[in-house]
């Protein structure tokens, strides 16, 4: 027995089996295509539309610079690292067309992103960046733009020109009223402005004629303006939590909605958790076409 536990304790010590170390030697996939020698562009994914590269959840604190190298990249993903800075040299891949950089601890954005001319796509969001580089609004080809989850309480006023804009993501920020840029984005078909500091949703909310999704919940907005009952093309309304007390007679406007909803990812009017006066508790309890008639009435009496 003695023999048998003196072979087992030298196969443990033996370097080949040690777990540890067989551990040590798996190394990401770009860090072991450098140490062999290879040309980083074998690490290219290229699909029927884009060339792709993703360093996703490597927890790096620098972006390595052999990337800045592949200029053929039109959709790059180095979401949930480490990062806080974003060089320079990103304006060096003017072909991107999909930028993810979600869930760093980035502080800024540098002014020569405004090169990336055929940038569509930009996430930015869950970062601590407390101001927008005016030189993005320079993007003008940028459809879909997430903020979310940031420090910021306004953006630049060149934003305006973004006119291909579609989709903006501007919660969980500092914002204590509607950027007024964001009301020529004419285009705009979802906008989510929630849990920031607003209290009030500016009347100019009526010139987003487009706009389809609008989220606004977890604020501490006082009135429902009438204006908002002019984007008649909304389908989901969402005003959970906040300070609202009565609803604008005009609602009933808003037919498009379809009904009252209460689960967060259903179409319909989020009018949930607001100090509503009576009767209005009632009539949302009531469903939608009840709360229009009721309101309808109302303006005509």
């Amino acid at each position: 027995m003695g023999a048998r536990q003196s072979r087992a304790n030298s196969k443990d010590k033996d370097p080949k089996r040690m777990p540890t170390l067989g551990r040590r030697q798996k190394f990401p996939a770009w860090d072991d295509t450098l140490l062999l020698g290879k040309d980083p562009r074998s690490l290219l994914k290229r699909g029927m539309c884009h060339v792709s590269f993703s360093l996703v959840t490597k927890g790096m604190t620098d972006i390595p610079d052999f990337l800045w190298g592949l200029s053929e990249v039109q959709k790059l993903n180095l979401s949930h690292n480490q990062l806080r800075i974003l060089p320079p040299e990103v304006g060096k891949l003017t072909r991107i067309v999909v930028l993810n950089l979600c869930g760093n601890r980035l502080k800024s954005l540098p002014r020569e992103i405004s090169l990336l001319q055929n940038l569509k796509v930009l996430f930015v969001n869950m970062n601590c960046l407390s101001e927008v580089p005016p030189e993005l609004s320079l993007c003008r080809s940028l459809e879909v733009l997430s903020l979310s989850h940031n420090c910021l309480s306004q953006l630049p006023a060149g934003f305006a020109d973004l006119s291909r804009l579609r989709k903006l993501n501007l919660s969980n920020n500092y914002f204590v009223h509607i950027p007024i840029c964001v009301f020529s984005l004419k285009e705009l078909d979802f906008l989510h402005v929630g849990s920031n500091r607003l209290e009030n949703i500016a009347e100019s909310i009526q010139c987003l004629a487009s706009l389809q999704i609008f989220i606004a919940e977890n604020n501490n907005i006082h009135s429902f303006p009438r204006s908002l009952c002019l984007v008649t093309s909304l389908e989901l309304l969402n005003l959970n939590n906040n300070d609202i007390q009565t609803l604008p007679d005009e609602l009933y406007l808003l037919s498009r909605l379809g009904r009252i909803a209460w689960n967060p990812m259903d179409k319909g009017l989020h009018i949930s958790h607001n100090p509503l006066s009576k009767p209005l508790p009632e009539l949302v309890e009531g469903g939608l076409e009840m709360l229009f008639s009721y309101l309808k009435d109302k303006k005509h009496n």
